[in-house]
């Protein structure tokens, strides 16, 4: 019978704490994961709006209050960033899905760039929308 010394082990590489150390790509999947997530609550929202346009004008205007106001702004600008996060992380994916960019340096840069270019992008979005 094999010596396992199954009691001085970790669990599971996922317990956060004092077995494993987060690093900035895991970090970056999960948010990725997350921002999918938002992203789907968020089409919902646009779904309750289209809907409340084809009951009456009325409910489309007291929908539409909600939306423009700054709480509403504040919702899409998080929405648009969470969006262009989302898919720069898929992006990622794909690089390491055809065996490009695994090097830890590169996967970190990568992280990082998501993080710099969603950031970029939801803030000229914004100030383009407010432009208009």
């Amino acid at each position: 019978m094999a010596d396992v010394n199954r009691g001085n082990r970790p669990l599971s590489p996922f317990m956060i704490g004092p077995y494993y150390k987060p690093q900035l790509t895991s970090i970056s999947s999960i948010m990725v994961r997350i921002t999918g997530i938002v992203v789907l609550g968020l089409s919902v929202v646009i779904v309750a709006w289209l809907f409340t346009a084809s009951i009456s004008e009325a409910a489309f205007n007291a929908f539409n209050r909600i939306v423009q106001s700054w709480f509403g702004d504040l919702v899409l600008l998080a929405g648009v960033w969470c969006l262009t996060y989302h898919i720069l992380g898929r992006l990622r994916h794909v690089l390491w899905d055809f065996g490009y960019c695994w090097e830890v340096r590169v996967a970190e840069s990568l992280a990082i760039g998501m993080l710099v270019a969603a950031t970029v992008v939801a803030a000229l979005t914004f100030i383009l929308f407010l432009a208009m």
